[in-house]
């Protein structure tokens, strides 16, 4: 068989670029489906802030204020709009960070296909070259070869490609991890103070309920980088972290108005949902983990048919 190492060496750089490429725009692609939908929840949340701050400024000196204040009950109830107006505020914060962050993600994705926005073209030029290179040598194996070089390639790729959505998963799962810990501990302090616990129980729980819901933040940063490596290895998926129900921090200081048994149950409904979402990557990833073994096996047979050819010439 007759070649050109020069031409090997190229196509196979050529090859590495367009697979880049390839990559890359299904990595856009699913970045900009989570912009959209971060877009819309953001526009929701924010006008449920807007409505939050109305409320309190119509308690604070609109007409509305006036049969409060006759009830006895207007500083209460306005303590308590405040309270859900920081809520509100926080959430919002969250989805913004969120949502600037995908767009930087986006950025640097298109910034580097702009460098590779020929990569297409160039690869079909060097396999046109390198079949007729190949067509012209006579040797009969010369096209096997070939095919499976880039048969190696097309495998090697999807197995690295797996093994990134294999990690990101286990970040995520990790980080959900973190997320359910601060949870447990905030069940255990809620446990504690429907058996009496006090203001030491309801200090503890608040403080592990406010850490849960930011540390969901970054366990949602995580699951938006899963769900794109799904994408890239075809498994369409829309991640998203249970809402941490925020009404506990106003409800730890008005145990007049929730009791603390039905702040209890929405910590133990929060974490179950936290769990089902943990549930799911694990089982995702071992799908993933599958995928990565049945290509790992696939490609230990083209090496071993490879090497018999070159072995045999």
């Amino acid at each position: 068989m007759t070649g050109s190492p020069e031409l090997d060496e190229r196509l196979r750089v050529a090859a590495t670029r367009k697979h880049r490429a390839d990559h890359l725009r299904r990595l856009r692609k699913a970045t900009e489906e989570q912009i959209r939908e971060a877009q819309h929840t953001l526009a929701g949340l924010e006008l449920k802030l807007s409505q939050e701050e109305n409320d309190v400024t119509r308690l604070e000196s609109g007409v509305s204020a006036v049969p409060a204040r006759l009830l006895g009950v207007r500083e209460e109830h306005l303590a308590r709009e405040r309270a859900e107006v920081a809520v509100a505020r926080q959430r919002v914060d969250g989805h913004r960070a969120r949502l600037a962050q995908l767009e930087a993600d986006a950025r640097v994705a298109e910034a580097e296909l702009a460098g590779l926005a020929t990569a297409r073209h160039e690869y079909a030029e060097l396999l046109a070259e390198k079949e007729r290179q190949l067509i012209g040598s006579g040797d009969a194996r010369a096209r096997e070869l070939a095919d499976l070089g880039a048969a190696l390639d097309r495998v090697t790729a999807q197995e690295r490609e797996h093994e990134q959505a294999h990690y990101a998963g286990q970040t995520a799962h990790d980080a959900i991890g973190e997320v359910l810990h601060h949870l447990n501990s905030a069940r255990r302090a809620s446990t504690w103070d429907v058996l009496g616990g006090g203001l030491i129980a309801d200090a503890f729980e608040h403080n592990r309920l406010r850490t849960a819901d930011q540390v969901a933040w970054r366990a949602q940063r995580a699951l938006d980088v899963f769900s794109r490596e799904l994408a890239d290895v075809g498994i369409s998926a829309h991640a998203r972290m249970p809402k941490v129900d925020t009404r506990w921090f106003a409800d730890v200081f008005f145990d007049n108005i929730i009791t603390d048994v039905i702040k209890h149950n929405r910590i133990e409904n929060t974490r179950a949902e936290v769990m089902k979402t943990a549930g799911w990557v694990r089982n995702m990833n071992a799908r993933v983990q599958a995928r990565h073994s049945a290509l790992s096996a696939e490609r230990a047979r083209l090496l071993a048919r490879r090497e018999k050819l070159l072995r045999d010439r």
